[in-house]
């Protein structure tokens, strides 16, 4: 894939509208992970060191349309030190621009023309301005007005993070190195049909884990107590399976879960083989058998794709056990030169930073839906306009 970036462009005293995805953590009105802004900082400098004039424009959360405090970029602005423009259509401040300068503009969801891609607002969005670059891979699976309607009124080139994305994700497709084996979890099969069927094609093994290996032992005639999983996936569940076995491609479930009598982080942790779940369980982690065979996985393995975490990897212990213990495993195995490591999604990502190992992963992507849908061969919308 060739794409338009934006070193092949004399950006000095060009006022450039460039699309980062600044859709952080925020807690208690503090940035509680910056992955994303660090991400987007080479283009950011780069911009800034050749002489453009920065328009930032990004979002944050889904405010359908509305202002919403909560949701301004105003407190990623302070964070960042830069000046901050309160609605993403001004344009007044434009004149007042030197080259280097740079500023942030409010949260594009704000109008309800962003999501839906109105030309009009597109239009609006992209006036005033000499160039568009994307840097924010994390959307660029969403036709949005700032990924895709822009592009028709601006000359449109990748950012530096886009670019570097495109790349690592591409390498990891086409020449990863066997056994590959993939870990997928989170809440729900009916997100991930797609990237599943595509894995089990090209993968070794996958683990499934988390309340979507819950779908599957469900699936399977196992017990699932009160616990979170897709009944109606159920059959979706046995088709990957049998997809799997034609691609010579193993399946492994949970072998036993944590589980608890209520639904809350304090609650007494027991564990329990998975055709031993009683009715009033409530499933809230991968068990202690399914994580040692996890780690005995990795010993074989030659590259190791993530995404999705295994249980409430939010509340810590002692319902985090499976996702943490897994990314210390990887973070090992990788730093010791026996893996290649790509990591994908914010849930996962926040488990490799609460474990303090983000750094040591190979490659940790900044897109969720995007990173799912770049390995199951989707066309991304805001990538496909920018290519040559």
């Amino acid at each position: 894939m060739q794409i338009r970036n934006v070193r092949d462009i004399d950006v000095r005293s060009k006022y450039v509208l460039l699309r980062t995805d600044f859709n952080v953590q925020i807690v208690d009105g503090d940035i509680t992970d910056s992955f994303r802004i660090d991400a987007s900082m080479p283009t950011i400098k780069y911009l800034i060191d050749n002489g453009a004039r920065v328009v930032i424009c990004s979002h944050l959360g889904r405010p359908k349309g509305e202002k919403n405090s909560e949701l301004s970029l105003r407190q990623i602005a302070e964070y960042m030190d830069i000046p901050f423009v309160e609605d993403c259509l001004d344009k007044d401040f434009l004149p007042n621009m030197h080259d280097g300068d740079v500023v942030l503009l409010e949260n594009l969801r704000f109008h309800i023309g962003e999501e839906k891609n109105d030309d009009s607002f597109a239009k609006k969005l992209a006036e005033g301005f000499d160039l568009y670059v994307n840097d924010a891979f994390a959307v660029s699976h969403r036709a949005a007005a700032s990924t895709v309607g822009v592009t028709k009124y601006l000359p449109s080139f990748a950012g530096l993070l886009l670019e570097k994305e495109i790349t690592n994700l591409t390498k990891f497709l086409q020449s990863s190195q066997k056994p590959l084996i993939a870990f997928v979890g989170g809440s729900k099969v009916s997100t991930k049909i797609g990237v599943l069927k595509k894995l089990v094609s090209i993968a070794d093994k996958i683990v499934i884990g988390g309340a979507m290996g819950t779908t599957f032992n469900y699936a399977l005639g196992l017990p699932v107590g009160d616990s979170l999983y897709e009944e109606s996936m159920a059959d979706t569940a046995l088709e990957i399976i049998n997809i799997a076995k034609e691609n010579n491609c193993d399946v492994l479930l949970p072998l036993d879960k944590g589980v608890g009598k209520e639904f809350d982080k304090n609650a007494k942790r027991e564990n329990r083989d998975a055709d031993k779940i009683k009715d009033d369980d409530i499933i809230m982690d991968d068990g202690e058998k399914t994580i040692a065979r996890n780690k005995e996985l990795l010993k074989d393995a030659k590259t190791v794709i993530w995404n999705g975490t295994f249980g409430m990897a939010e509340w810590g212990e002692p319902w985090a056990r499976a996702s943490f213990e897994l990314a210390q495993d990887m973070a090992h195995f990788t730093k010791t030169g026996k893996i290649e490591s790509i990591v994908g999604g914010g849930d996962t990502v926040a488990a490799l930073n609460a474990c303090g190992v983000f750094n040591d992963m190979t490659y940790v992507s900044t897109g969720g839906g995007a990173f799912l849908e770049f390995i199951e061969g989707k066309e991304l919308p805001g990538i496909k306009v920018l290519e040559k």
